[in-house]
């Protein structure tokens, strides 16, 4: 029996809303809880690297579909202090990552396949530190991605007239796509925070860690 869905078609809804909800909830959380820190420039935490491991959902991206799940970590490095904006207190850096994600189906065919995906994003992260406690960013950028696909092996690689329904619309391997994301941290101290991002491709949740 094969699955023929295209990818990007369905998503997890109940994985995605709960993302979603969290990050709207950060988000009201973070306004609730707002002071002045923003209108002063330059008051926030200096650093080198920021280092964040962090879980990783995949919904977007070639693959799509129903979703999948794996880990990733960001490497983000500081290049203006004081921002874009010099009225306010923002900050700005490179940020590169590293993802994994795992798809247990194959929405071409056959049933019982899998396939793993590894994308390497690069963004422009644009921080904006709204409170003591918290900062909000958003990133736009582009992701590389590499697909590798489990067994079984595709059907209409075998005989002379495979089934017309079987391994359709196989997607790519490799390629380069567009990148954004917006996210959210609450920080515990001027070294560690919790770090929220929605996106796409991917959305993530994990704990960021300042050098």
């Amino acid at each position: 029996m094969t699955r023929t869905r295209p990818p990007l078609r369905r998503t997890p809804l109940a994985s995605l809303a709960a993302v979603l909800v969290l990050a709207v909830l950060t988000l009201r959380s973070a306004a609730a809880h707002a002071d002045d820190t923003v209108r002063h420039p330059g008051e926030h935490p200096t650093y080198g690297l920021e280092l964040e491991p962090h879980g990783t959902f995949g919904w977007g991206g070639p693959y799509g579909g129903d979703g999948g799940f794996g880990l990733g970590a960001r490497f983000s490095i500081p290049i203006v202090r004081n921002g874009f904006v010099p009225t306010i207190n923002d900050s700005v850096a490179l940020s590169f990552g590293l993802d994994w994600v795992r798809y247990s189906y194959c929405y071409w065919g056959p049933a019982g396949c899998s396939a793993n995906y590894v994308d390497l994003p690069v963004t422009l992260q644009w921080n904006f530190y709204v409170a003591q406690r918290w900062s909000v960013f958003g990133e736009p950028g582009l992701y590389i991605y590499h697909g590798l696909f489990g067994e079984p092996s595709c059907p209409a690689t075998a005989g002379p007239n495979p089934p017309a329904t079987a391994c359709q619309n196989v997607p790519a391997q490799w390629g380069v796509l567009p990148a954004f994301y917006a996210g959210a941290r609450y920080h515990f101290s001027d070294k560690v925070s919790l770090t929220m991002r929605v996106g796409f491709p991917t959305a993530s949740i994990g704990v960021s860690f300042f050098f």
